[in-house]
């Protein structure tokens, strides 16, 4: 006799929801982004919250301008600043102006985890930039291989104040055009000078920004201060300004008009008479009367 067999269905497990999304956790290690529950499932547009979520994850001084995220994002420039002005007035966004050591005024963003009003209520500082970690280079090519850079410890960079206004405000603007162009203030005062040589040359700040910016490769290998370093090093500066003439150079006097009496044809002379042709021919003829 055959075993019985049931049709019953199987009781679920008692641990997993019935209804509902279940979520499948993979424990991350890198490349990942901590966002708050009150940010998460803030009730609202979807693209508010994306729009947070995208600035999160974004390393410090990357730009987040209304144009920077259009270029991310499907949505236009209207649901991008309403998601903008959203975070702002929620508390987890603020948007300060500030003026820079050159002179220059510009907007700083700040982003918050938590929204003002849950945490602190002091202002945060400024971000201080962290050290970069110099390559190891093996001791057989020290010697050779190792040249100074920009950032070069032992090297003497000239100092902020000394270096020329308008030249560290054509290197500062750069980045406007290209935002991968971040400088520091040592080096755009280590740049300076030889921006300050292309100015008294006679290059507007235009063409030195076109010249420093165009054709730029996609990634960099080092510091854009390298790359500007190099273009400013290598490429020649222009020739100066033919100098005029002095005003007491006497220049070829232009005889006027003058209309044949003989065939009516114009030809320039001092005075009215005959033309080359006339004049030859009546040479010609006056000969053989002569003859």
């Amino acid at each position: 006799m055959a075993d019985p067999q049931s049709n019953a269905r199987l009781r679920a497990d008692a641990g997993a929801p019935t209804t509902g999304v279940i979520h499948v956790r993979t424990r991350l290690t890198a490349d990942f982004t901590v966002i708050s529950n009150a940010l998460a499932q803030r009730r609202g547009s979807a693209v508010t919250i994306g729009v947070a979520a995208y600035i999160a994850s974004l390393p410090d001084g990357s730009p987040v301008t209304i144009t920077a995220l259009c270029e991310h994002f499907s949505e236009g420039e209207i649901l991008i600043s309403r998601a903008l002005r959203e975070l702002e007035s929620a508390g987890y966004l603020e948007r300060r102006r500030e003026r820079t050591p050159t002179g220059q005024v510009r907007t700083r963003t700040y982003f918050y985890d938590v929204a003002r009003g849950e945490g602190p209520d002091d202002p945060p500082e400024p971000p201080k930039p962290r050290p970069r970690k110099r390559p190891t280079v093996p001791e057989t090519r020290r010697e050779t291989a190792h040249a100074p850079g920009p950032e070069e410890p032992g090297s003497q960079a000239p100092a902020h104040a000394d270096a020329d206004p308008e030249a560290v405000a054509v290197l500062t603007a750069l980045r406007r055009v290209d935002p991968r162009l971040v400088l520091s203030a040592q080096e755009a005062a280590r740049l300076a000078p030889a921006v300050t040589e292309w100015l008294a040359a006679g290059v507007g700040p235009r063409e030195i920004t076109e010249l420093l910016t165009v054709r730029l490769p996609d990634r960099f290998r080092a510091r854009p201060a390298s790359v500007l370093a190099f273009r400013l090093r290598e490429t020649p500066l222009p020739l100066p300004p033919r100098a005029p003439l002095p005003p007491d150079v006497k220049r070829p006097v232009v005889l006027p008009f003058q209309t044949c009496d003989g065939c009516e044809r114009a030809f320039r002379a001092p005075e009215p008479g005959h033309c080359r042709t006339c004049r030859d021919r009546l040479a010609g003829g006056g000969l053989r009367a002569a003859g």
